[in-house]
């Protein structure tokens, strides 16, 4: 009885540890998504971060949990995980995200969390332990995705040059502060939806390595979602004005 109360303690704990982390993501990560309104003065800081929050949150009625799935069951192979391996990865991407937040640098909550997730399963079993595809798939997009928005960026900055040359700027500035809206509720949307799920797919991982899930269960318990969606949607309100103003001040 006692050896399942403390096992119950130990998972119960890193379960808190994970919400933590997802709260620090929603925290760190918040300047993606309102950066560009605060700088332009489209909205005030503090209607940026609930603006930001609200649609976090939504994003759990508009996504299907595909990220969660890969995190909870492509990446590792069954039985490696345990509660040590969890531990070590979340500590490891929760430290990297406070020495990036603390010196007001952009970076991804979400690679740390893979990274420290990958790194776990080396340090125990060593590099068989990992599900080649997952990994791949996963370290492929972090080199295609700031390509593609590079790209995607240039080009529809180009085209919009184009659209509106000839026309002044107080002209069209009413209709593109409305744009800014759009697009900044449409990445919030992005970034909860997204982001969240890794946090449920390693809650999901802990509860099947432990016991709590079958691992024939297709989906993580209701709970989970739900309070990987609060955490983060709650980090965003307290926002990280340090990486705001790298993102809005400092970079252009």
């Amino acid at each position: 009885m006692q050896s399942v109360q403390l096992g119950f303690w130990v998972v119960a704990s890193l379960v808190m540890l994970a919400i933590a982390f997802d709260f620090m993501n929603g925290f760190h990560d918040a300047a993606n998504s309102i950066a560009t309104v605060v700088s332009t003065g489209v909205l005030k800081p503090q209607q940026a971060v609930l603006f930001a929050a609200f649609f976090n949150f939504v994003a759990l009625f508009v996504f299907q949990l595909s990220v969660a799935k890969t995190i909870g069951k492509g990446i590792v192979e069954p039985g490696v995980v345990d509660p040590n391996v969890v531990f070590g990865a979340l500590v490891g991407a929760i430290a990297w995200n406070f020495v990036t937040w603390y010196y007001g640098i952009p970076s991804s909550s979400s690679h740390a969390l893979i990274g420290g997730i990958v790194g776990a399963v080396m340090a125990k079993a060593g590099p068989g332990a990992l599900m080649g595809g997952g990994v791949a798939k996963t370290m492929a997009f972090i080199i295609v995705s700031p390509l593609l928005g590079f790209l995607l960026g240039s080009m529809l900055m180009v085209a919009v040059a184009w659209l509106f040359r000839g026309r002044t700027p107080l002209r069209i500035d009413r209709w593109f502060r409305r744009a800014q809206l759009v697009s900044a509720g449409l990445y919030s949307l992005g970034h909860g939806g997204n982001d969240a799920q890794k946090t449920i797919g390693i809650i999901w991982m802990l509860l099947i390595a432990s016991g709590y899930a079958g691992a024939a269960d297709t989906s993580p318990p209701w709970w989970t979602i739900w309070s990987c969606y609060i955490a983060i949607a709650l980090g965003t309100m307290f926002g990280g004005w340090r990486i705001v103003k790298t993102m809005g001040q400092r970079i252009t």
